[in-house]
């Protein structure tokens, strides 16, 4: 059998092999219930740790949080050199209202060369395709340098606690490069979006709706805090411009909810009005200018009002990133998109905040790559071409192969 067939036999192998464990992953459901015994990532957690045990790779679990753990494969190539990472999640976002898919969501069945399911696109697929092509370099006995780390963290989807933890515990402390595993497009994505959540409470005083005097409406107040935080994107948007690869930044209220605690009634003014912001933020918009200028919204109003009362907390902060074009990492992938797709590379960037986020607060060059349409995820119907996921496979197999071995594969 000469080198092209046995290419070409490998890369079917690595095909079935990875459709096979999307299917699997995704039949395990692991969206985070609080208070649901079975609704976390331990079932899928505990697949994918006997799995890459029985490909006679060393794991490692740690729990996060109570049904909650972290899976860590180490694959040393017993030689010197650089450490790389690939990092895919295991949980996934809820599939809402099951009805309304036309295919059952965990079911991972495959209709003209897609699967549908939630997670195959974010991000089971590509976590199923980070371990095969590991297990692919593997069984091919393919010679390279240095260690590679297979992250699989809980709670990505949430406050990403999965991936402090990991950092917390010093297992990203030698990391010379990280591959991030989302749905990108097998396009290579060297900058993210900050992201920031702050949720707003104003208080007011509860009435009878129709003596509306008698009370403090909160439910106006927040109105115009709305209002000036809309004028307040403006501005950030005119000052900063649209970036190549991020867009826009944005500020976006998205739960609204007055009264916060009780039950709402039409003839009755509320006493606490809540909302909260999804901030997305691009380089350049410094995050504690942004609260400044927050707080400044609440002050003026103060000034006008004396019956105005507000306080927020900031729940979570997680700046933007960028990625040098000439880093290793960032050439070993491109290299790795040309050599398989024939094309060159596509660079661009990612709408929202990743795992990755905080492996580049730790210090480490990190590039988001992988299958599956950017628009799908967390839709109804979600799903991935079976044939983009071999793709991808091959690219994190390239990519391995090449940043190990400083440019050569």
């Amino acid at each position: 059998m000469n080198k092209t067939e046995i290419n070409t036999t490998r890369q079917k192998q690595d095909r079935e092999d990875v459709i096979s464990l999307t299917q699997e992953l995704v039949r395990i459901p692991s969206v985070y219930r609080p208070g649901d015994p079975n609704g976390n990532e331990e079932k899928a957690a505990n697949f994918v740790a006997n799995y890459l045990k029985n490909l006679g790779i060393e794991v490692h679990m740690e729990m996060v949080n109570p049904g909650r753990p972290n899976v860590i494969g180490i694959v040393d190539s017993g030689k010197p050199g650089k450490t790389l990472l690939f990092e895919g999640h295991t949980d996934v976002v809820t599939e809402g209202n099951h009805d309304a898919w036309e295919l059952d969501p965990f079911g991972a069945e495959i209709v003209d060369g897609r699967m549908y399911g939630r997670g195959t696109n974010d991000t089971k697929g590509n976590l199923a395709c980070m371990i095969t092509a590991v297990h692919s370099l593997l069984r091919n006995k393919e010679k390279w340098s240095g260690k590679i780390i297979l992250c699989i963290p809980c709670d990505e989807e949430g406050f990403m606690t999965g991936i402090k933890h990991f950092i917390k515990q010093g297992w990203a402390d030698d990391v010379d490069g990280a591959i991030i595993c989302e749905p990108e497009e097998n396009q290579v994505c060297i900058a993210q979006r900050g992201a920031m959540r702050i949720v707003i409470n104003v208080y007011g005083k509860m009435a009878h709706g129709a003596i509306s005097w008698s009370g403090i409406n909160p439910n106006w107040r927040m109105a115009k805090i709305i209002v000036a935080l809309e004028e307040l994107e403006k501005s950030e948007q005119a000052r900063l411009g649209k970036h190549p690869l991020l867009g826009w930044p944005s500020i976006t209220p998205t739960i609204l909810q007055a009264p916060y605690k009780g039950d709402a009634q039409i003839n009755v003014i509320p006493d606490h009005c809540m909302t909260t912001l999804d901030i997305r933020t691009i380089p350049g918009l410094d995050h504690k200018e942004l609260v400044k200028s927050i707080e400044g919204i609440f002050e003026k109003l103060a000034e006008d009002d004396p019956d105005f009362k507000a306080d927020y907390e900031v729940i979570e902060d997680r700046p933007a990133t960028n990625t040098d074009k000439e880093d290793q990492v960032v050439q070993a992938v491109a290299a790795a998109v040309k050599k398989v797709t024939t094309k060159e590379a596509v660079y661009n960037g990612v709408p929202g905040a990743t795992d990755g986020t905080f492996l580049h607060v730790a210090g480490i060059p990190i590039v988001t790559i992988g299958a599956g349409d950017r628009d799908i995820p967390h839709q109804i119907n979600e799903y991935v071409d079976v044939d983009e996921l071999a793709e991808t496979t091959e690219i994190y197999r390239e990519a391995a192969l090449t940043f190990l071995n400083d440019g050569v594969s």
